[in-house]
């Protein structure tokens, strides 16, 4: 996840991430609609295309599936213990710590951009102009794999991983019309439900988004 702004009662989420570390990739592990996507990501692409991965986490499983299969990968995160512990797992890539709402791409963009779950620890209004900005970085014929949870939800205090966060996201008709008003062709998209591992975890709706820039 991105987005370091502080809320009433919650931690940032760079705190969070701190605090989470590597037990993120053992919570989340082997979310059948994330691996989906990046299988979809990774056909659609030619060896050595550039892909940016925003909110990278540990590195895995997606910036280290991108670059078992021959592809330019960056990774970006808040979280400055989510950048080095990605580092050591993920040495196949750059990671960088940075925050989606201000990370300057280069010069004509990504081929591809994934972003999976990066923007819900933010004020919604960010939300929004996040997801537009991401969806600027896909340069011509690039595509764009997306995954939240989805709602209409502005400030939202939950408890996540044994941390108090306040969380906002948009719906999925929002999430769609924002990439449409972007310039992006949404090609699939889909909810499933996913339980996370662990005794506290809960059920959880996941929205997962495929489009393409047209060249």
């Amino acid at each position: 996840m991105t987005g370091e702004e502080r809320r009433p009662g919650g931690a940032s989420a760079a705190e969070v991430f701190d605090a989470v570390g590597a037990r993120y990739e053992e919570v989340f592990a082997g979310v059948p609609g994330q691996l989906a996507a990046l299988d979809w990501l990774a056909d659609r692409l030619p060896p050595g295309a550039r892909v940016l991965d925003v909110g990278s986490g540990t590195g895995r499983p997606a910036a280290e599936r991108l670059v078992r299969a021959g592809f330019d990968v960056t990774g970006i995160d808040v979280s400055a213990e989510m950048v080095r512990v990605a580092r050591e797992r993920v040495p196949g890539a750059r990671f960088e710590r940075a925050d989606v709402r201000t990370f300057e791409p280069p010069a004509g963009g990504y081929d591809a951009v994934c972003a999976f779950f990066p923007l819900l620890v933010m004020d919604q209004p960010e939300v929004a102009d996040s997801l537009t900005r991401m969806a600027s970085w896909v340069a011509p014929g690039g595509v764009l794999a997306l995954a939240t949870v989805p709602g209409d939800i502005r400030g939202l205090e939950i408890v996540w991983m044994g941390h108090r966060v306040t969380v906002s996201s948009l719906s999925a008709e929002e999430h769609l019309r924002l990439l449409a008003g972007a310039g992006l062709e949404v090609v699939h998209h889909h909810t499933a439900v996913y339980r996370p591992h662990g005794p506290d975890a809960g059920p959880e709706e996941h929205l997962y988004v495929h489009a393409r820039r047209p060249t």
